[in-house]
């Protein structure tokens, strides 16, 4: 990845050690193409991408496409704040690129704030708009969803997937040979904001791996990433390594995530981690300034900073498509 020429800083400062004992420039060069239209596929292991015009995205996908799904996240309705007091209409136009794919999407996953204050008002605005796509819709909570009764407004909201009654605030589904998890990290965080799964909800993943073909692909969702992308803003998961130790064994792992508001990638061994951009505001990349927060931009630039994600499973490959797409692409 070529260097920012409007990246001032010096190399020692990017190798500087973070108080986590990492280096910045380990986390900064996660951040790749940030607001652009990028087309990942992953065969045999090797990673392969490419920046695609909006006019590419808008192609029909191949014939022998299995399904394809849709990603959004961090909606923050009821944000008013710069560099966007109108985020409703921001997600509006997310949902209306969804309308406008040329091959249908199975359905949607939302990976978390979906509301800025977890109000009643804001889930009813959000979840109508959202539901105008015509689509099932999977969610897993952001933390700011979960800001009054230990979220229980939010699982009970969303009690089908969830379940009544119960206290297990997980689940998983199957699509077309394709086994989903959805999970929750942003109940009890940890230190510096650290997302957090803990041992009864591990031990469901556990089980619910228990007899799954290794061949079997695996698309884990969730909203604070379950790498440590930059751990002193509270981007990584605290107890992570046990979950993507019981993932290892499977070839084909895709692991998704919202909370970070921008395009953020990587690769270890045949597990894929993507980060997504936000329907609502830009963050800054990681160590830039003080900490995350919304980052006031120019209005001309914000939709250009703002996207959505298409996921294609293609039958019979060992890879996923990945597609992001930002608001402001014609």
């Amino acid at each position: 990845m070529k260097n920012d020429p409007q990246d001032t800083r010096t190399t020692e400062q990017a190798d500087e050690l973070d108080e986590h004992g990492k280096r910045r420039r380990t986390a900064l060069s996660c951040m790749a193409w940030a607001g652009a239209g990028v087309l990942w596929t992953v065969s045999g292991g090797v990673p392969m991408s490419r920046i695609i015009s909006s006019a590419e995205a808008a192609e029909p996908k191949a014939k022998t496409s299995s399904f394809s799904f849709v990603q959004i996240s961090d909606s923050h309705i009821g944000f008013n704040k710069d560099p966007n007091t109108e985020p409703t209409s921001t997600l509006e136009e997310a949902i209306k690129h969804v309308d406008a794919m040329k091959q249908r999407p199975a359905f949607m996953i939302h990976t978390g704030d979906i509301t800025h204050m977890s109000k009643p008002a804001q889930f009813d605005t959000a979840t109508q708009i959202i539901n105008t796509a015509g689509m099932p819709v999977h969610y897993v909570p952001g933390e700011h969803d979960v800001l009054v009764e230990d979220g229980n407004p939010f699982f009970d909201r969303f009690s089908e997937q969830y379940g009544k009654g119960s206290n297990r605030h997980w689940y998983s589904f199957d699509q077309g040979g394709v086994h989903f998890i959805g999970l929750t990290n942003v109940i009890d965080l940890k230190g510096g904001g650290l997302g957090f799964l803990g041992d009864a909800q591990l031990a469901w993943l556990k089980s619910d791996l228990q007899g799954r073909s290794s061949s079997t692909p695996i698309v884990v969702f969730a909203h604070i990433p379950l790498w440590a992308l930059y751990p002193q803003w509270g981007w990584g998961t605290d107890d992570s390594a046990q979950a993507l130790a019981l993932l290892k064994r499977f070839g084909s792992v895709t692991v998704l995530n919202g909370h970070v508001h921008q395009v953020a990638q990587k690769v270890e061994g045949e597990m894929r981690f993507y980060s997504a951009m936000s329907t609502a505001f830009p963050q800054p990349s990681p160590g830039d300034p003080a900490g995350p927060g919304p980052m006031k931009v120019p209005a001309d630039r914000l939709r250009s900073m703002l996207g959505l994600r298409e996921v294609t499973h293609v039958s019979g490959r060992e890879y996923l498509a990945v597609i992001d797409t930002p608001l402001g692409a014609a």
